[in-house]
């Protein structure tokens, strides 16, 4: 248990003296209430099915993570993507021109695009040759001013999961936020680490309705954290962030968890067949990394080269060489099993 975190020590003082936003149906909360008329909110009168506002707290959104994921709703805040959950974390907890975080190259780009759009330095810790983190590296970097760390688990674009005892190390030795991204831990072996959020009160988890739940049109990111955490960031986010189609598509969706389990296994079933295919039968592929994501990194002898030859038999992938750690590679994402046939077809054509 982490016993010397202050989540009070590191929130920007204008974000602890704000006055959230209430909306009308922040104030009014009786959603049973069927048979009364509300006049309260401005809205047009006139039914369509979406001329009222969306739930701002997402409840039945939020009831259903809550029995998948068997996480309290209060600790469950939705965003439209995981980039604006991402982007509250840090209108929270990073003051502009002051403070810092640190990423792990090569790693999910936004984050650093994040960084520069709240006017945060960036301080960069390149990631081991076996894509993992060096820890020693990595809290020599730390100062009073380091706010944030990312961690990408498993990692894009590498699809490698991090050490268990490194990710442990850090969030022991770590004094500020540690945000675990687990966009792709659906496609892992390894457990997820929601729960450890009560060991580790500095420990946020986000996650996302884009990969192994099929929904990336939809736009609806997940963060995992401790009650204090979410609570604050509730306060800064916008009031109806969730747009009711999202809401009602997503509930259908988590409803019918047992075709979203179905539709993971055959991805991890592809992703090991492909990755066999591409060991034994093209000459010109150096190396097929080991994945826990929904996609291989694959080393070639020239990336810039077999990305456009498969671009001329109709195959788009995605050209990673000029990664940190990256020279040569490419990122290839899971398809159903007719789709990477025609990619295997097409590789070893262009021999």
């Amino acid at each position: 248990m982490k016993t010397d975190f202050n989540i009070n020590s590191i929130i920007r003082d204008n974000i602890k003296k704000l006055k959230p936003y209430s909306s009308a149906r922040d104030e009014y909360k009786d959603a049973s209430s069927f048979n009364m008329i509300f006049l309260d909110a401005n809205e047009n009168p006139f039914e369509n099915g979406v001329n009222r506002y969306p739930d701002p707290q997402q409840n039945l959104v939020k009831d259903e993570l809550s029995k998948i994921k068997e996480i309290p709703k209060e600790n469950i805040l939705l965003g439209n993507g995981s980039d604006e959950v991402l982007d509250l974390i840090f209108r929270a907890f990073c003051e502009p021109y002051k403070d810092n975080i640190i990423t792990l190259p090569p790693t999910y780009g936004m984050y650093g695009v994040l960084a520069d759009l709240n006017a945060i330095e960036n301080r960069q810790v390149l990631l081991s040759n076996q894509f993992q983190p060096k820890t020693d590296e990595i809290l020599a970097k730390v100062d009073n001013s380091s706010k944030i760390l990312f961690l990408c688990s498993p990692n894009n674009p590498s699809g490698n999961s991090f050490s268990k005892e490194k990710v442990e190390y850090l969030l022991d030795c770590f004094n500020g936020l540690v945000v675990l991204d687990e966009a792709y831990i659906d496609f892992s072996t390894q457990k997820s680490w929601l729960t450890k959020l009560e060991k580790y009160p500095n420990l946020i988890i986000t996650q996302t309705l884009s990969k192994a739940y099929g929904m990336a049109g939809i736009r609806l990111g997940i963060c995992y954290a401790s009650k204090e955490i979410i609570r604050i960031l509730n306060n800064i986010k916008p009031p109806y962030n969730i747009n009711s189609l999202t809401q009602q598509k997503a509930l259908n969706r988590l409803q019918n968890y047992s075709e979203i389990s179905n539709e993971i296994s055959q991805i991890i079933s592809e992703r090991k067949r492909l990755k066999k295919e591409l060991e034994c039968c093209v000459n010109y592929i150096e190396k097929v990394y080991e994945s826990d994501a929904n996609f291989l990194l694959i080393k070639v002898d020239d990336a810039n080269k077999r990305y456009q030859e498969l671009i001329e038999y109709g195959v788009v992938i995605r050209n990673r060489t000029t990664q940190p750690l990256c020279e040569n590679c490419l990122r290839i994402s899971v398809g159903i099993c007719e789709e990477n046939q025609v990619l295997i077809r097409a590789l070893k054509a262009i021999q």
